[in-house]
């Protein structure tokens, strides 16, 4: 493990502006105000940090390995139930106080253009759930994986875009079911 990595103040500075970036946004958020809820020195910021998008490229592969090592606790559970664990633990994480939404889609939100290293890290992170996905589908014996993985994307996103704006104990409660309707009936 590298030194930057596992530096104190880099730490504080990415979990200060993580919690900065999803509660108000990556633009609402200026560097200073990040530089002083961490107590850090600018040079400290931008020893660790070149640039902000530097500092959000690095939100957002923090964010994608949470959840990568999330999906692992799963990994040796069967492929139905491992997809119904996760889009319950989505339900149940959408109707959390201070849900903002998926942070990937937030972000791909303030970073539009797809050639920009963000964006590409929000489109990486996407790309690895498909696959999850689609894995777990062809192991089921999915006649399409990768087209009944494109539609879970879809009803990931809309979990995470409706508990954000309809009443989240509404779409937590039909979760499973939406889910259990892509996957058909159990064989």
């Amino acid at each position: 493990m590298s030194t930057r990595i596992a530096s104190p103040a880099r730490r504080r500075v990415l979990s200060t502006a993580s919690a900065l970036f999803y509660a108000e946004g990556i633009h609402a958020v200026g560097i200073d105000r990040i530089i002083a809820e961490a107590a850090v020195a600018k040079a400290t910021f931008y020893h660790h940090f070149p640039s902000k998008d530097a500092l959000v490229h690095a939100y957002v592969e923090e964010q994608a390995r949470t959840q990568r090592e999330a999906m692992a606790l799963v990994a040796e559970t069967a492929p139905r139930e491992r997809l119904l664990r996760v889009f319950d633990a989505m339900g149940e994480i959408g109707a959390l106080p201070g849900f903002r939404g998926c942070q990937f889609i937030n972000v791909a939100a303030e970073y539009p253009e797809r050639d920009h290293p963000v964006r590409q890290a929000v489109d990486a992170h996407r790309r690895w759930f498909h696959e999850e996905f689609r894995s777990a589908l062809a192991a089921m014996g999915d006649p399409d994986p990768v087209a009944t993985a494109s539609m879970l994307m879809l009803v990931r996103d809309g979990i995470a875009v409706g508990a954000n704006l309809d009443d989240p104990a509404d779409v937590r409660a039909i979760v499973r079911q939406a889910v259990t309707r892509l996957l058909g009936p159990v064989s």
